[in-house]
């Protein structure tokens, strides 16, 4: 009997859905800036119908003008967050602009460049590590890998550094290895 209520329940917004998702789209594109972010309050939308599908009318069009409700306060929802985060990221943005990070010199340059092309495992270790602060066993933990395999990898990301960052000869192989510095090899 509930597996009949709740197949019979899923139908009826898979309906709704198909009937009204490009109405309701573009309600919401003509509330936003963004395509994706009308897209985004959509899904959210229907996601609180299937949460309170008990609530949908029966009737079609009473179905009809209950999720432009629903749609009404998913965006008041969303505009309200926005409004919420500006607030929130006005000091942060103020304080950044203050201390302000001077422009990067060449060798600054060359090293991003050079761990933009380690392997994805091996870049993310060393900025945790380098960039970010954080101890080895620290940065093992937050990756998900055991501490040793955190150091082996530590170890052969290094030597790959030096190699490309070195000006001798032997370092081409390494570089090689590496790949080049466009953003493809990234």
């Amino acid at each position: 009997m509930k597996a009949r209520r709740r197949d019979e329940r899923d139908r009826r917004l898979t309906r709704l859905h198909e009937s009204l998702a490009p109405e309701l789209l573009r309600y919401f594109v003509r509330r936003t800036t963004e395509p994706a972010d009308a897209a985004d309050l959509l899904a959210e939308a229907f996601l609180v119908a299937w949460r309170r599908i008990r609530d949908l009318p029966v009737d079609d069009h009473e179905a009809k003008l209950w999720m432009y409700g629903v749609a009404g306060r998913v965006h008041g929802n969303w505009i309200r967050g926005r409004r919420r985060a500006e607030r929130l990221a006005a000091p942060l943005r103020a304080q950044l602009m203050l201390s302000a990070v001077p422009p990067a010199d060449d060798e600054a340059l060359d090293v991003r460049a050079a761990v933009a092309v380690l392997p994805n495992d091996q870049r993310e270790l060393i900025m945790l590590v380098y960039w970010d602060g954080m101890p080895v066993p620290d940065a093992a933990t937050a990756l998900g890998i055991p501490i040793t395999t955190a150091r082996g990898r530590m170890h052969r990301a290094k030597r790959a550094l030096r190699g490309v960052l070195s000006d001798e000869p032997n370092s081409t192989a390494e570089h090689d290895r590496l790949g080049s510095f466009d953003a493809a090899g990234a």
